[in-house]
């Protein structure tokens, strides 16, 4: 019989993660969410949907669905997307874009602020 020289490994937990996943639904469609907020910020960053979509690791359908689905939503759009060509055309924020990702964040922060006590009491309660 063979044995380990070596320890047994005991499992390493990372501290404990808080978000917020606040969803607007307009019917079955969930017309602004945590995704779609990511979403518009990669836009911002990368001032295309393609680039967006590639930084978080989605398809350009799906990105471009959803960017979609959230300018139907809105009374003015968050996006404004040109045509390909010679600059290959791109996507950049409207106002509206800006103020949701602000809004939006912002409501994360207020609500994170908000529960902090029974936050922490409740990743007290985590192994470490």
């Amino acid at each position: 019989m063979v044995r380990s020289s070596t320890p047994p490994v005991q499992p390493v937990f990372d501290e404990p993660q808080v978000s917020f996943r606040m969803r607007i639904r307009r019917g079955e469609t969930v017309a602004l969410g945590p995704g779609k907020v990511s979403l518009l910020e990669a836009v911002r960053e990368h001032g295309s949907i393609s680039a967006a979509a590639r930084s978080l690791g989605m398809s350009y359908r799906r990105a471009w669905m959803l960017i979609d689905e959230l300018n139907r939503s809105l009374k003015s759009p968050a996006t404004v997307s040109e045509q390909g060509g010679v600059s290959g055309g791109g996507c950049t924020l409207t106002p509206v874009g800006d103020d949701i990702i602000r809004l939006y964040r912002a409501i994360e922060d207020r609500a994170a602020a908000a529960c902090a006590d029974q936050i922490t009491a409740l990743t007290d309660l985590m192994q470490r």
